[in-house]
């Protein structure tokens, strides 16, 4: 259980010092790209009047898959780019590579961003188009 906690300490040490570390404006680049593709997505949605990302993937079964393959089109490039300057920055920075620790930095830079953004957007988007049909 020790060994365990060290190497969870260790891994969240590393974690937090990529903010400071080399190649730090991939912390701030990919996930800005990664939420850019999401507000396209959300306007998408928006003008092809699906429901929104994550309610749609929950309730609506039949168009999951679609909501998922778009999400992948979408941010796979912006994910594959967090992934190698991810790795390039452990190889620099910490000679050694650990792929958990890679995974979690491209999931956080480029899905979470794309997912938060995706949404909301969508939804203010059919807000704004309700009151414009209004008028």
């Amino acid at each position: 259980m020790d060994t365990f906690l060290q190497m969870l300490s260790l891994f969240f040490e590393e974690l937090i010092g990529r903010a400071g570390g080399p190649l730090n404006f991939r912390l701030v680049i990919m996930p800005t790209v990664a939420a850019f593709f999401g507000v396209r997505a959300g306007m998408r949605d928006t003008r092809e009047g699906k429901a929104t990302f994550l309610w749609g993937i929950v309730t609506m079964p039949s168009g999951r898959a679609a909501a998922l393959r778009s999400a992948r089109n979408d941010i796979g490039r912006v994910f594959i780019m967090a992934l190698i300057m991810d790795t390039a920055y452990q190889l620099v920075a910490l000679r050694a590579l650990q792929v958990f620790q890679v995974l979690v930095v491209a999931v956080a830079c480029a899905v979470v961003p794309y997912v938060m953004v995706r949404g909301p957007v969508a939804f203010a988007a059919r807000r704004l188009r309700r009151k414009e049909a209004t008028r």
